[in-house]
């Protein structure tokens, strides 16, 4: 079957052996994925925890239809049209754990299903699980204009938070947070964003930040976050180190958790993927939920989707089909 591999000279479009499911895993023929900043790294080579370097069938999205079951594996049938994440998206056929996917809603086609798993799962993880967000409360989501920070302002809106605020370094982006349950959008490239902040908040601060930049806003978040607030840190976008004000973070008691899918074992992200079908699944299924598309592109274009998500110009998910 064709997939995309990283191999010796890069990642391309190679022949490959169809996966077999075994114990809990389910069998999908693939029909779109959705490009993750991750995906970038590992196409050139990098890990994503345990999984990368030469071999790996790249991809960690999708959407598409059930075509075989592990003995174990419960809650779906072949046929059923799905959606989840995992490893070795961006091939014909892939393997998933049947407690790591969705049903697609039968109101969506695989492209728009395809935008969704990750986006759900982390962004539910961090505002919810971890973040605590609770009705009243104010909230800001740094690295707002990509396809998970849109999902996490939906999501914290949804849950009752009265102020969101989303930060994006490009004008347009910026311009556009609104429509995805930002109040205030902010420029965390420019100093002064933090005053906006606290002008919003009354000179408190937000109870919350998911943060998808960290680095070189690291101090700059403890400003912004009100005397026992919290920050959860999902990225590093903005660097892997930097300086940080640890008397700002005592004195203003904030607890700041890292969080990553890359440590967690099955059970966990069972765990996640129950609890989002739990609470928010209506949600999702009334559209209240969901992701702009920026771009779809056929699988043998997928290096042309590749530069797309490098250039950084765009908002929201780029999609690839599979034939």
């Amino acid at each position: 079957m064709k997939a995309y591999v990283y191999g010796p000279d890069g990642a391309k479009i190679s022949d490959v052996a169809q996966p077999k499911p075994e114990g809990t895993q389910v069998l999908v023929r693939v029909r779109a994925c959705g490009l993750n900043r991750a995906d970038t790294g590992m196409r050139r080579g990098h890990a994503h925890g345990a999984a990368g370097g030469v071999g790996t069938v790249l991809g960690m999205e999708w959407a598409g239809e059930v075509a075989g079951l592990g003995p174990d594996a419960k809650g779906v049938k072949v046929g059923d049209r799905i959606m989840g994440s995992g490893g070795a998206a961006f091939a014909k056929y892939t393997l998933a754990d049947h407690g790591r996917l969705f049903r697609a809603p039968s109101n969506m086609n695989f492209e728009e299903a395809a935008t969704l798993p990750v986006a759900l799962a982390t962004m539910y993880n961090a505002v919810v699980m971890v973040g605590g967000v609770q009705p009243g409360q104010a909230v800001l989501i740094q690295g707002a204009s990509s396809g998970v920070g849109l999902m996490a302002m939906q999501i914290a809106r949804l849950k009752g938070a009265r102020l969101v605020i989303g930060s994006s370094t490009d004008a347009y982006r910026r311009g556009r947070l609104t429509e995805y349950g930002a109040d205030l959008a902010v420029d965390s490239s420019d100093p002064k964003w933090v005053d906006e902040v606290l002008k919003a908040t009354n000179g408190e601060g937000v109870d919350l930040i998911v943060d998808q930049v960290s680095g070189k806003v690291a101090n700059q978040n403890l400003a912004a976050t009100k005397v026992l607030g919290r920050i959860v840190n999902v990225g590093r976008l903005g660097g892997t180190h930097a300086d940080f004000n640890f008397d700002l973070h005592a004195a203003r008691r904030i607890s700041y958790i890292g969080v990553t899918f890359r440590t967690r074992s099955i059970e966990e992200v069972r765990e996640i993927f129950d609890e989002v079908r739990k609470d928010i699944w209506g949600a999702v299924e009334a559209r209240k939920l969901q992701l702009p598309i920026d771009k779809v592109y056929g699988f043998d274009d997928i290096d042309k989707a590749f530069e797309h998500m490098e250039a950084n110009k765009h908002l929201g998910k780029i999609v690839v089909t599979m034939p």
